[in-house]
């Protein structure tokens, strides 16, 4: 008897067991393919440009405000969708009007870039370049992320090498050990050939657990207009009109920056820029640019706020007008508003990749400022659990 109740218990085990195995293989799969992508703590890009900003690199200079927003877009591209901070030291040298200037770090990518904007290509002459102290003050003056899975990383781009006979500056080997100590990556972009040059950002490269570039005058960039991109830029425009910001004075004053900031950029940028720019800021990484603080459309459908608990005057004039019904369906048509421009932004802008992948040659992409940085990023944030299938970066 008992012989035959075990027999039927193992039975109904084992049928149990397959009948759920097909579903604990999937769970298992998904687990193993899919990672938990709202995780955002372990997914996150602090980058640094400490860019040299003396009259031989105005092509250089010129190529970085045209592809910042690509440069963006490919970091964003991982398939877990980090947030990206970024972030710019640039130098010039002793005796010209600076030496260095510092921008801190920032997922707000708009101000930084209307900064970048009014950087121009003057000073230098002699050869060396103030490299030491721009290396330094990128490690030392950012605040970097503590968390050991951040993926950290400096670009130094420039076409000279370093005044070593400064007595009173930290040398590169000594600043590269500091870098190591804190994760961060150093890469080296040299622009131009200038022999003397070349070896010293080799090793600066291979001090920084990075990788050495080389790139024409010009920065070697991508630069194809598409028929995409006028309707893109108009897009981004239409996407920030569902912006509601609320708030204090203080973050009120921050708000209205960041609009004049948007406001500059359509005026002064292209519209291969701007199409680029409107790529960012409808995907997940650039939903903090895009935003900036105190955005009411997000901060209710997320259900961080009530609004029937934010004080009348922290409201816009748009709103008070309002009965609060009325309030809520506006909002809420802002909301469905956004969501359908971003499907529109992203259903073009693959459109647009797709065209200028069909315009360049794989000799010009391998050769471009795009590819050498991409393929940077792709090699080195594996280490931090960021995975990037494409074979090329975002144009």
């Amino acid at each position: 008897m008992k012989t035959r109740i075990l027999t039927l218990a193992l039975i109904t085990i084992s049928v149990i067991g397959i009948a759920l195995f097909p579903s604990l293989n999937r769970a298992k799969t998904i687990t193993n393919v899919d990672p938990d992508v709202s995780d955002q703590q372990n997914h996150r890009i602090e980058v640094v440009f400490v860019l040299d900003t003396t009259s031989s690199m105005s092509g250089l200079i010129q190529a970085a405000k045209e592809k910042i927003w690509s440069i963006a877009n490919t970091m964003a591209a991982a398939q877990q969708s980090p947030d990206i901070k970024m972030g710019l030291v640039a130098f010039r040298d002793r005796g010209d009007s600076y030496v260095t200037k510092v921008l801190k770090l920032s997922q707000d990518l708009d101000s930084m870039y209307v900064k970048l904007m009014d950087f121009r290509a003057q000073g230098g002459g002699d050869t060396p370049e103030s490299v030491n102290q721009a290396l330094y003050e990128a490690v030392t003056r950012i605040s970097w992320s503590q968390d050991n899975d951040v993926y950290k990383v400096v670009f130094l781009i420039g076409d000279a090498p370093p005044h070593m006979d400064y007595t009173d500056e930290v040398k590169f080997p000594q600043t590269l050990e500091m870098a190591k100590r804190r994760g961060i990556v150093i890469n080296t972009i040299q622009s131009g050939q200038q022999p003397q040059t070349a070896p010293v950002w080799q090793q600066i490269a291979q001090l920084g657990n990075g990788r050495y570039f080389q790139v024409e005058n010009s920065g070697n960039a991508v630069a194809v207009s598409t028929p995409f991109d006028k309707k893109l830029s108009e897009l981004a425009s239409s996407l920030e009109d569902t912006r509601i910001f609320y708030g204090d004075a203080r973050q009120r004053k921050i708000q209205a920056e960041k609009i004049d900031a948007g406001k500059k950029l359509e005026r002064e940028l292209s519209e291969a820029a701007l199409a680029r720019r409107s790529t960012f800021n409808a995907s997940t990484s650039g939903k903090a640019n895009f935003l900036g603080d105190s955005e009411l459309v997000d901060a209710l459908s997320s259900g961080r706020v009530d609004l029937d608990d934010i004080a009348e005057q922290e409201l816009p004039e748009t709103l008070k007008a309002m009965a609060p019904e009325e309030q809520k369906d506006f909002i809420k048509q802002q909301g469905a508003r956004r969501d359908q421009i971003k499907q529109e932004i992203r259903k073009l802008s693959d459109s647009r990749q797709r065209y200028i992948e069909a315009q360049i040659t794989p000799d010009t992409a391998k050769e471009s400022l795009d590819e050498k940085i991409y393929s940077a990023i792709k090699n080195q944030a594996k280490a931090k659990g960021l995975i990037y299938e494409s074979d090329s970066a975002e144009y």
